[in-house]
């Protein structure tokens, strides 16, 4: 097992955005990793989640965090008008642990690593940790 990172970036284009970024994660891994890896991102308007990755339901989860967290009328907003994203966030977390075996994700069937995108756009860093 190593601390090593490896990172990447995702540009976004909007300012609640879901983006599968399964395949950049799993691109990360070492060809013979086997236990578990983390995908990490440094951000407080940010998330990492694991869902499906279908169109419709990327829709209704950008919808859900709308609909639950209201865009104003927070103290944060006073400071710099982003308190929406920072509670979406905290809603998601910043963070999965996903298990890995002969260098691949070892995901359910209809399972993507999804990367939250709460205050775009923005350019975002994940990183990966085995």
């Amino acid at each position: 097992m190593t601390t090593d990172g490896t990172t990447f970036s995702v540009e976004t284009e909007r300012r609640l955005q879901l983006l599968d970024v399964t395949d950049r994660v799993e691109a990360a891994l070492p060809a013979d990793a086997t236990g578990t890896c983390t995908v990490f991102v440094r951000h407080t308007t940010c998330g990492v989640v694991v869902n499906e990755a279908e169109s419709r339901l990327l829709g209704d989860v950008e919808t859900f965090l709308r609909e639950t967290v209201a865009d104003e009328g927070w103290a944060h907003d006073e400071l710099d008008g982003n308190a929406d994203s920072h509670l979406r966030a905290l809603l998601l977390g910043p963070s999965e642990t996903l298990p890995v075996t002969d260098g691949s994700l070892d995901l359910g069937t209809w399972q993507s690593v999804l990367l939250v995108e709460c205050d775009g756009p923005r350019t975002r860093t994940a990183e990966v940790r085995y």
